[in-house]
């Protein structure tokens, strides 16, 4: 993509919207600003269009982990092994609600068969390389490597009343996002289903073990702490590893011993816009929150930003994620990095608002965000006066839209900054080598 030809929002493209929207924080048209990228060029295809990469690379999977496996074939994995069915409860306790995976705190199992079936049901995840910490310690992003070498991360984030984890559902993104730095590395394939929980249960052992921030204690009759929210939100665009993200998903909020026992509503899918899964997410028959980066609400500027937009247009995503609502009643949530001079223009505020009150009033929230710097991205984030005119318009226009809060940029782990970066890479090379403990390391916030 030639950053040159970017040139949406001027003088030349508004006329067709302004006719009938006031114009009062575009009175004189805003020259689109293009900040120089160096390291990054864009994947095209022959005919200069961004390449999608919808299908995971043919490459090796984990060996089938506890986590990947319903209770039911638990238990006929156990029976193989020559013991009760019984005991397939006993080992899912231990992972689910200790979580733990260590032979030796598995007491309740017969001593001489421990190691036995710890081998059996728990072959290696995640192993931490590095954890970077900031907010007083609220807010930690995880670099976990994978078995077969490929890095991936979450962050764990401590907010008033609840425990967010953001989690990664691929090794890297094949969606492209010219603006986001899992985009510009690529895809390297889908992750498992144990590979996606397993996040969850490791920061729920941080967690325990008082490594996030101020600890609650648990006592008298008070629940321990724990994860209490989901989002999808992490390296990948997650439908398109839908059956094993649903999977992770089930596994979230089925009770215990099955899973891990979360509340659906708790849980929050984010896509860019695969319009056929979205409406296969709505059949689901769950209630987890349904979020939809759209960025644009015109195709031609969402062409660019957005590249899977070539195959559904904004309408058609829009129609897609009303249905979610209509079949499950749960509001949308619409996710919207404000880009500088680029998506962030009064009549694409006033022309967002239009495409969803044409859809009805009360089925969507709108998420503005100031865009998270990346490495590679040729743009800014809007200026406060920019941002506090396009979140009024909408709020003026009928849509319920918050600013949302903006965790982790100063360790890389906000929205749009996950990535493995050739530190990290080495970092694990390292780590692998010397048989090292994960790396700890503290970043001041932001003031």
């Amino acid at each position: 993509m030639d950053p040159n030809k970017l040139n949406h929002g001027t003088a030349a493209e508004e006329p067709k919207f302004t006719k009938t929207r006031p114009r009062s924080g575009d009175a004189a048209p805003r020259a689109q600003v293009r900040p120089k990228t160096e390291g990054w060029k864009q994947l095209t295809s022959a005919d200069g269009r961004p390449t999608l990469q919808f299908a995971s690379p043919r490459v090796k999977q984990p060996d089938t982990h506890l986590a990947d496996m319903t209770l039911a074939e638990r238990e006929a994995k156990i029976v193989e092994l020559g013991l009760p069915k019984f005991r397939a409860k006993q080992i899912s306790k231990h992972y689910f609600e200790h979580h733990t995976t260590d032979p030796e705190q598995m007491t309740d199992l017969p001593k001489g068969r421990r190691d036995e079936v710890a081998a059996a049901f728990f072959p290696p995840l995640l192993t931490e390389v590095k954890r970077l910490v900031t907010d007083d310690g609220d807010t930690i992003k995880f670099l976990w490597r994978l078995f077969d070498g490929a890095l991936v991360e979450s962050v764990l984030m401590r907010y008033p009343g609840r425990i967010t984890l953001c989690v990664s559902s691929q090794c890297g993104c094949g969606m492209n996002c010219p603006f986001c730095a899992t985009g510009q590395a690529g895809l390297t394939r889908n992750m498992s289903t144990a590979e996606i929980l397993d996040q969850v249960v490791q920061a729920n052992r941080v967690i325990a073990e008082g490594g996030l921030g101020r600890k609650r204690r648990a006592g008298n009759g008070a629940e321990a702490e724990r994860v209490n929210n989901i989002v999808f939100m992490g390296m990948g665009e997650p439908l398109a590893n839908y059956k094993r993200v649903m999977n992770a998903v089930h596994r979230m909020v089925a009770p215990s011993p099955e899973g891990l026992g979360m509340s659906a509503r708790g849980i929050t899918v984010s896509t860019v816009g695969l319009a056929p899964a979205i409406r296969k997410l709505a059949d689901e028959d769950l209630p987890i929150t349904f979020a939809l980066s759209l960025h644009a609400p015109d195709d031609q500027l969402r062409d660019d930003l957005i590249p899977v937009n070539s195959r559904w247009k904004v309408d058609e995503v829009l129609d897609a994620a009303y249905h979610y609502y209509e079949k499950t009643g749960r509001r949308v949530s619409i996710e919207y990095a404000l880009i500088k001079d680029m998506n962030d223009h009064a009549w694409r505020a006033d022309l967002l608002a239009d495409r969803l009150n044409q859809r009805g009033r009360g089925w969507v929230h709108v998420n503005p965000i100031p865009l998270n710097p990346t490495p590679g991205s040729i743009w800014t984030s809007s200026t406060k006066p920019v941002t506090r005119e396009f979140v009024d318009r909408l709020n003026a226009a009928g849509i319920p839209t918050t600013l949302r809060d903006t965790r982790g940029k100063e360790i890389d782990g906000a929205c749009g900054q996950l990535v493995a970066t050739q530190q990290d890479k080495d970092d694990a090379a390292a780590a692998v080598a010397e048989s090292a403990a994960p790396e700890i390391i503290e970043v001041p916030a932001a003031d």
